[in-house]
């Protein structure tokens, strides 16, 4: 019988180590950033709560595990990178947009100014994200064109 038993040190080391791997470091960004807004938003005068930043921070914080724990080798049968992609194009979107309509929208209290600038900028990072899962799905693809026709030709 195999010893299944993962003592939380163990759980800290992968965190570690996906903490320097750049996709890590970039989930730990988006959830960074997202907490940042929150914490804004609720420091401002009309004590917004943004749904935007809870659902981005959210989905940053399942990826960031599925990752980390290697669970997308496990559970082959979802497309974790077309997801992943799905994921950041969206949250990109919603926060650009939210941040513009708030800064736009609203007068400038310090809070509220804080967490529009925080929120553009989780926009570009989250878009920073959605490029680099991009161009692995193009290599991806290239890759397996390239073994096709290596194969057609054998």
């Amino acid at each position: 019988m195999a010893d299944t038993t993962t003592t939380s040190s163990d759980y800290l080391e992968k965190f570690k180590s996906y903490l320097k791997n750049p996709k890590g470091f970039i989930l730990a960004a988006e959830i960074g950033l997202c907490l940042i807004i929150n914490i804004c938003y609720a420091a401002s005068v009309h004590h917004v709560i943004s749904y935007v930043a809870i659902g981005g921070m959210i989905t940053a914080i399942i990826f960031f595990c599925v990752y980390m724990m290697e669970l997308d080798k496990k559970f082959q049968r979802i497309s974790w990178v077309w997801t992943d992609l799905f994921r950041t194009v969206i949250d990109a979107a919603w926060f650009i947009i939210e941040s513009l309509y708030l800064m736009i929208r609203w007068p400038g209290y310090g809070a509220w100014v804080a967490g529009s600038v925080f929120s553009l900028i989780a926009g570009l990072v989250f878009a920073y994200d959605a490029y680099t899962v991009s161009l692995q799905i193009k290599s991806t693809r290239q890759n397996s064109d390239t073994a096709a026709l290596t194969d057609a030709k054998v």
